[in-house]
């Protein structure tokens, strides 16, 4: 019987002994890994960047005379090019992105055809520099926008009758017409502070009389009238200043 009980204790002090081991030998169970938050584009805050591209105008051309009678001369239409840059200030509401936008552009639209009234003058059209004072509303899939825009344009023209055998200019005329405008665009954020973007815009500058530097030489006296429309694309690069726009780090 002694010898039972002393066997029975020295298995129990064995097991004793075996399961803290045991337990000590688990592995431990791996924590799951903590959930990414995706990052978030923020568009808020002023920019300034730099725009490039292709332009053309399209200028229809009226005479007229001190009777108010009126001649038409026709249409004609030039692309050129277009280099400038932009500034303004957005504001984001969700996936809502509302701004105002700044725009200035050298051109180079100039065109130039016999007249029609008169085959031995001709008419030249140039529209050296553009400007766009709008409002944008957009909508924001994360680091991409589209947008529209919409405002008011301004254009600097010179009108000129030359002679078509000569070449000579023989009287002129220069106006900044203003008028309205509107355009879509699509930007993207590919960096912290940085996006590229592409964007068209319709230019609807209407008409205008004004008078030559001397007498008109196609029609005596009379004054030109003429209507543009303007179309533009352009690329565009955007800075957007005070860390704005940077993506919002993975959040446990």
């Amino acid at each position: 019987m002694k010898k039972l009980l002393l066997a029975t204790i020295g298995s129990l002090a064995l097991l004793g002994m075996a399961a803290p081991a045991s337990a000590a030998d688990m592995a431990v169970k791996a924590r799951p890994p903590a959930p990414v938050v995706a990052p978030i584009y923020d568009w808020t805050g002023f920019y300034i960047g730099a725009n490039g591209g292709w332009g053309q105008s399209r200028n229809c051309w009226d005479f007229v005379d001190v009777a108010g009678v009126v001649f038409g001369d026709g249409c004609r239409e030039r692309s050129g090019g277009l280099v400038g840059g932009q500034i303004g200030y957005r504001w984001q509401a969700g996936t809502w992105v509302f701004g105002l936008e700044a725009q200035g552009d050298w051109a180079d639209l100039t065109n130039e055809r016999v007249s029609l009234i008169n085959p031995l003058f001709s008419t030249r059209t140039s529209t050296d520099a553009i400007g766009l004072f709008t409002g944008q509303i957009g909508y924001a899939w994360n680091a991409a926008l589209f947008y529209v825009k919409g405002g008011a344009a301004v254009t600097r023209n010179e009108f000129s009758i030359l002679s078509t055998i000569t070449g000579a200019e023989l009287a002129s005329a220069s106006a900044t017409r203003w008028g309205g405008v509107v355009g879509i665009g699509f930007e993207y954020g590919f960096a912290p502070n940085w996006s590229f973007g592409v964007e068209y815009d319709h230019l609807f500058m209407g008409d205008a009389n004004n008078s030559f530097s001397v007498v008109n030489p196609i029609v005596a006296g009379a004054l030109n009238r003429i209507s543009q429309d303007v179309d533009m694309v352009t690329l565009r690069i955007n800075y957007r200043f005070g860390g704005y726009g940077a993506p919002v780090a993975a959040r446990y």
